[in-house]
C-alpha cells in the first residue's frame, strides 16, 4: 500500500490539504512517526514536535499491551484484558510509573525543555505511522487533551477499522487513509517498514 513512512506522510498531506485542513502543531509519536509527520507539518505550514507514549506489557508477556503511558503521566488500560489477565492494582501502578519514567526520559531527548511544547488555544494534530491496539495514540491524545489545545485530531496512514473507530472518542477528529478489514499489524502495509532512530528522527524534527 505505501512505499515507505516518506510516501504514506506525503499521501496524508495530500487528503489533508484536499480538505482544507488546518493546523498550527503537527506531534509525531517517536520514533516511526517523524518521517510521516514531516510532510504533512510541511504541507500544512505547520510546526513540527513530538508527543511521547510508552505501551504497558503484561506480566510476563511485555510484548502484550495491557496500556499505555503518556510522558506526563496520562495513562490509558485495556480494561477487558486487565480483566482477563487478573493484572492487580500494585502491578499496574509499578508499570504505569516505570513507563512514564521512560517515556518522559524519550521526551528528553527530543527537547531541550521538558513536556510539550505550548498548545494553548492551537490546532492539534497527532500523526503516527498507524494504529494497531490504538493504546500508543490513546495515550497521546489525553495528554494533549489536558493541553487547553483548541482541536485535536489525529492523522494516521492505516489502522485497524476497530481501534480507527474507538479512538473517535478521544479525539475532535480521526483521519485514516485506510481501515483495511484484514488488518493484522501496520507494517505490512508497506514495503518498507525499518526502523527509525533516534537520530534519524531529531533529523526529520528538525527539518533536515
Amino acid at each position: 500500500m505505501f512505499d515507505d513512512r516518506t510516501d504514506a506522510g506525503d499521501r496524508l498531506a495530500t487528503e489533508l490539504e484536499r480538505r482544507d485542513f488546518e493546523a498550527d502543531v503537527v506531534l509525531g509519536i517517536p520514533r516511526g512517526a517523524l518521517p510521516v509527520a514531516r510532510p504533512v507539518a510541511d504541507a500544512l505550514d505547520a510546526d513540527l514536535d513530538v508527543v511521547v507514549a510508552r505501551k504497558m506489557g503484561a506480566p510476563g508477556n511485555p510484548e502484550l499491551a495491557i496500556g499505555a503511558v503518556a510522558s506526563d503521566g496520562s495513562v490509558w488500560y485495556n480494561d477487558d484484558l486487565v480483566d482477563r489477565l487478573g493484572v492487580d492494582d500494585a502491578y499496574l501502578e509499578e508499570i504505569r510509573e516505570e513507563e512514564a519514567e521512560n517515556a518522559a526520559a524519550k521526551a528528553d531527548r527530543y527537547h531541550d525543555s521538558p513536556g510539550l511544547p505550548d498548545l494553548a488555544d492551537k490546532r492539534v494534530v497527532i500523526v503516527d505511522d498507524g494504529v494497531a491496539t490504538g493504546a500508543t495514540a490513546t495515550a497521546c491524545l489525553r495528554q494533549v487533551q489536558d493541553s487547553d489545545a483548541e482541536y485535536v485530531a489525529l492523522a494516521v496512514p492505516v489502522g485497524s477499522p476497530r481501534s480507527v473507530a474507538e479512538l473517535a472518542d478521544e479525539a475532535d477528529e480521526v483521519i485514516a487513509l485506510e481501515t483495511p478489514d484484514h488488518f493484522r499489524a501496520v507494517g505490512q502495509f508497506y514495503r518498507t517498514f525499518g526502523q527509525v532512530t533516534d537520530e534519524e528522527a531529531i533529523e526529520y524534527l528538525e527539518g533536515r
